[in-house]
């Protein structure tokens, strides 16, 4: 079991036609970056939950399978993630939360919505000096009438009660304070995250050579964050990358993972959205 005294959390019912997505102001401050793990360290560069246009994301299955290779010993989790699909990051806290060995969470970039939660696993936290934590109540997308919006509501309620349980024990804060920073959709600089309890200390993040594979991943992480600040659903995105880049029903089929855009790609995109 994990070193610190942290709440396990009970796995909640999706409620029908959730769409989960990461918040428009959390992929904003995104800047993608190429997982490079080796040993025992497990890499979370990506959205939470599977990318079903992309096949990328991270998943607990992804996460679960990571830990059996790695077996009873001590783990470093790098995080650089907007959040995404909250189910998912609730099975992955409980994944790490459970690891019989230390689990060292270090915040390379951003740790966001649910890769704050994941992030809250740790038995230690370390953030990276000008990386970013966000916390705020629940999101996601959820399609239906009145019945499946209140049972959406509950859930979300419930989701909420959970994440303040979890920063709660990891601060030793507050509950109506904690609650309270939630709904103000706080984000926190590793100074002030040490101050109020989310993480231990900082580091020195290790300088990064862009690629030319994260150039691409960068651009189409520019576009989806502004189609989400406009209030494109996901879904809708994926529908008009997929549409633009010669790629129709992409909704439906999965691309090959890691594919680029070019140039051309991208002016393509951009047209198809003046339209």
């Amino acid at each position: 079991m994990t070193l610190r005294k942290l709440p396990e959390v009970k796995a909640f019912q999706r409620p029908a036609f959730y769409q989960p997505d990461a918040p428009a102001c959390a992929l904003d401050k995104f800047q993608p970056r190429a997982a490079e793990a080796e040993g025992n360290v497990i890499s979370i560069y990506d959205t939470i939950g599977e990318d079903w246009w992309t096949g990328e994301g991270v998943t607990a299955r992804r996460v679960a399978g990571a830990l059996r290779d790695i077996g009873t010993k001590p783990v470093t989790v790098n995080v650089n993630s907007p959040g995404g699909d909250m189910f998912e990051g609730l099975a992955i806290y409980n994944l790490l939360r459970e690891h019989p060995a230390k689990v060292t969470v270090r915040v390379m970039g951003l740790a966001a919505s649910a890769a704050s939660v994941i992030a809250m696993a740790g038995d230690e936290i370390e953030m990276g000096l000008g990386s970013m934590m966000m916390i705020h109540n629940s999101w996601g997308v959820v399609v239906g009438n009145q019945d499946d919006m209140r049972e959406a509501a509950s859930t979300f309620a419930e989701f909420d009660a959970a994440m303040a349980d979890i920063y709660v024990a990891r601060t030793g804060g507050n509950v109506d304070d904690i609650k309270a920073m939630m709904a103000a959709e706080t984000w926190l600089r590793a100074e002030r995250a040490i101050q109020d309890g989310f993480a231990d200390s900082t580091f020195n993040i290790p300088e990064y050579q862009e690629t030319g594979d994260d150039a691409s991943r960068n651009a189409r992480s520019r576009l989806d964050a502004t189609l989400a600040k406009a209030g494109v659903p996901r879904v809708e995105r994926r529908k008009l990358f997929g549409d633009a880049l010669g790629t129709p029903n992409a909704a439906e089929q999965k691309a090959t993972p890691n594919a680029g855009f070019e140039p051309g790609d991208i002016a393509s995109l951009i047209q198809t959205l003046k339209v």
